[in-house]
């Protein structure tokens, strides 16, 4: 789709107050916060090759483009409309020369070799994967809401797959539901260490409902719990640091070992 395609929106997204742009596809998944705040936590001198799986439109991959110069992105994504897409935002967002789109299944080794990923291939690895099983919810009858939000096998074969493609010692970041902590846990185990987790509250009196996952491959240094981030006021505004994070004012440090 070109991006004065009637297939998207008529409006671009404006992204880190104006900074970015973001064309998305009419109707399907929309993205939003949880990518943003995935984007926020990729520090400023990360260098080398990063990957975002299961791109989407791009968000998460282009906030990090934006906040760390020296580092080279691939996006990739499984539908290729949404591929498209992401190939526009990176064009229409000035960030050609170090970066490109891959639409690729990451699921089993024989699919990433198809696509061209290699083993190892990433110094970073950034993903917002589908949060359900699709056992566990009423699948989408939109195919592009239901790829969104559910994956075959739940969130194990996909931090697999993520995590074969990283290289080893190389930083993993993630963003998920916080009520799916228990299985997270068990698909890192034995896959990467030294994770940070930081609970997304939605306001101060209330329980997390995401969590910000960071942690190194190969790493054996403990599991730790950061301090929360409150996105809400009591009266619904962001808080002064939610707002200066989607303005990109402000990172997320999740102090990765």
């Amino acid at each position: 789709m070109a991006p004065n395609s009637p297939g998207y929106e008529p409006r671009p997204d404006a992204l880190l107050g104006g900074r970015l742009t973001l064309r998305q596809p009419r109707g399907g998944h929309r993205a939003g916060t949880d990518a943003v705040l995935l984007g926020a936590c990729v520090p400023p001198d990360a260098a080398g090759k990063a990957g975002d799986i299961g791109a989407g439109a791009g968000t998460a991959g282009l906030i990090a483009l934006s906040r760390a110069p020296a580092l080279d992105m691939t996006f990739v994504e499984i539908d290729p409309d949404l591929a498209a897409c992401c190939r526009d935002n990176i064009a229409g967002n000035g960030f050609s020369d170090r970066a490109r789109e891959i639409c690729a299944n990451v699921l089993t080794g024989k699919a990433r070799r198809a696509g061209g990923l290699g083993e190892g291939a990433f110094d970073l690895v950034l993903t917002n994967p589908p949060f359900h099983h699709p056992a566990s919810v009423r699948v989408s009858p939109d195919a592009r809401k239901a790829t969104a939000h559910v994956v075959e096998g739940g969130l194990d074969p996909w931090m697999k797959a993520a995590l074969a493609l990283l290289a080893p010692g190389g930083s993993f970041l993630m963003i998920h539901r916080a009520d799916a902590l228990a299985g997270l846990l068990k698909a890192a185990g034995g896959r990467v260490g030294g994770l940070r987790l930081m609970p997304v509250l939605p306001r101060a009196d209330q329980p997390a409902i995401r969590l910000l996952i960071g942690g190194r491959k190969g790493s054996r240094a403990p599991l730790a719990i950061l301090p929360p981030l409150i996105l809400h006021e009591a009266d619904g505004r962001f808080t002064p640091r939610a707002e200066a994070i989607h303005r990109g004012e402000a990172g997320i440090e999740l102090g990765l070992h």
